[in-house]
């Protein structure tokens, strides 16, 4: 190990005068993976925000299960009530306990942001993948079909498919898959041009190996680190837009709650029973605040060009 006061260098990491790398540097050489996890562990906002994550995700299943009331039990006695020991949110305009709603709520938010992330992702990988790999005509049929569809709001799609298929989790889910995987396409097809000209491609190519080995087993694993990051960034976008289709009706129908329709009905109870329209709001900033953070901490570790 030479010392220049500039520049430290260890097997194959460079480590600044100033990187904490340095100092914590045990001479050991470290996987990529390994590598994004550390730096992630170091990322105290993105841990806090993974914190909140996890905290809403498991209050979600658990009080639904242990509360004495159901998401869609009535009680027209008890209507309206602020928060109280009794009812921790209070109670609605038909006497349903709001804290039981918003986490049973937060079920159907969180199922729809995060499979209406994922689904779209595999999809935009799959076509991306090929594209890039083929090039040729078939990027082009490819990329101007991309080009054109994402030439009108992603929005006006869905509500034109919600209004077909109908509402409900499943049908949010299948239009979030159906128009959400061209971004994800177009960032992974530019990775896989680029890779395909590498050497360990290039070997494979000579060896035998099939166009669907080559882009399954070797292209598409290589380009995990930018499609973490963009299912981690989609999760908001989707909790958001199923929060607003369910606000203007046309996301999930009553009895089932979520997000969305919770603030939905606090609308027209909001001058007099505030509480109802803030709740719901304050969860769904809260969680979308936590998956930005915690995306822009995943992106910073798996980026290996943002090294200190």
């Amino acid at each position: 190990m030479e010392k220049n006061n500039i520049v430290y260098q260890a097997d194959d990491f460079l480590f600044t005068d100033n990187d904490e790398d340095f100092d914590s540097y045990s001479g050991k050489s470290l996987s990529y993976w390994s590598d994004a996890r550390r730096r992630l562990f170091k990322n105290k906002l993105a841990m806090i925000s993974l914190f909140f994550i996890i905290l809403i995700f498991i209050l979600s299943l658990v009080i639904p299960l242990i509360s004495p009331y159901t998401y869609e039990q009535q009680n027209l006695l008890n209507i309206n009530t602020p928060p109280s020991a009794q009812h921790i949110f209070g109670t609605d305009s038909l006497g349903r306990d709001l804290w039981v709603r918003v986490w049973y709520g937060a079920r159907v938010s969180l199922a729809v942001g995060i499979f209406g992330s994922i689904i779209p992702s595999l999809i935009g990988v799959v076509i991306g993948g090929i594209s890039g790999y083929f090039g040729g005509k078939v990027d082009m049929i490819i990329m101007r079909a991309i080009d054109i569809i994402m030439c009108v709001p992603s929005m006006i799609y869905v509500i034109l498919i919600m209004l077909y298929i109908g509402s409900g989790p499943i049908p949010l889910i299948i239009s979030f898959a159906l128009t959400g995987w061209m971004g994800t396409a177009r960032n992974v097809r530019g990775l896989v041009l680029q890779l395909k000209e590498r050497e360990f491609v290039l070997a494979s190519k000579a060896l035998g190996a099939s166009s669907s080995s080559l882009i399954f087993s070797h292209l598409i694993p290589n380009t995990l680190g930018i499609v973490i990051v963009s299912m981690t960034m989609g999760v908001p976008s989707a909790i958001f837009q199923e929060a607003y289709l369910s606000f203007i009706g046309l996301g999930i129908a009553p009895p089932i709650s979520s997000w969305g329709q919770l603030a939905n009905l606090g609308t027209a109870v909001f001058r007099i029973y505030p509480y109802q329209l803030l709740i719901p709001a304050v969860m769904i900033s809260i969680t979308m605040l936590s998956f930005n953070l915690f995306g822009d901490g995943l992106r910073d570790a798996l980026d290996p060009k943002l090294r200190n």
